[in-house]
């Protein structure tokens, strides 16, 4: 009996995995439309969009709070003191703002992308003192925060050359 349980499990799960694959592949397909869209309406880089978002690592639905009484909202972890500046921005309530924050995740990258922007016009279109300052302005914090930033863009870099060469060696046999 145990034999039929584990072969109707394994077989059911054969089933669903293109289910689960497509699932993925939209979900891919619906971040990168996000970041593409969010980068284009604030003229930022996608790449270092993807970026943040790996480093801040926050979750949808998500709010985390900070040892300076503020809290940090959803996946690019929008720190609340945004909140004023991205309803006016949005021309909607704090409420609207911080619901919309934490439970939509295009707005929450969109408000990532924004804040980036302002961070860049504030530092003259410098990417480097930028991404410090959408994080923070404090110097300590930003070359902490450029310090994670570097890091992951290399581990980005190292596992695209090792898939680069991966599937060179894949086509050439």
């Amino acid at each position: 009996m145990k034999r039929i349980f584990v072969c109707a499990l394994a077989i059911a799960a054969l089933h669903n995995a293109p289910t689960r694959a497509a699932d993925d592949m939209a979900r891919g397909t619906f971040i990168k439309e996000c970041i593409d869209a969010a980068a284009s309406a604030h003229a930022v880089p996608p790449a270092i969009l993807l970026i943040l978002l790996n480093v801040e690592n926050g979750r949808l639905g998500e709010v985390s709070q900070n040892t300076n009484k503020t809290v940090d909202i959803g996946p690019m972890q929008v720190n609340d003191s945004w909140l004023p500046k991205l309803a006016a921005h949005w021309r909607a309530s704090v409420d609207a703002t911080y619901l919309a924050l934490r439970d939509e995740f295009c707005a929450n990258i969109e408000a990532g992308a924004w804040i980036l922007r302002q961070a860049l016009d504030e530092a003259k279109g410098d990417i480097w003192e930028g991404v410090g300052l959408y994080h923070s302005h404090t110097e300590r914090h930003k070359t902490e925060y450029l310090r994670k930033v570097l890091q992951h863009a290399g581990r980005l870099q190292k596992r695209a050359s090792a898939e680069l060469v991966a599937d060179n060696g894949a086509v050439g046999r």
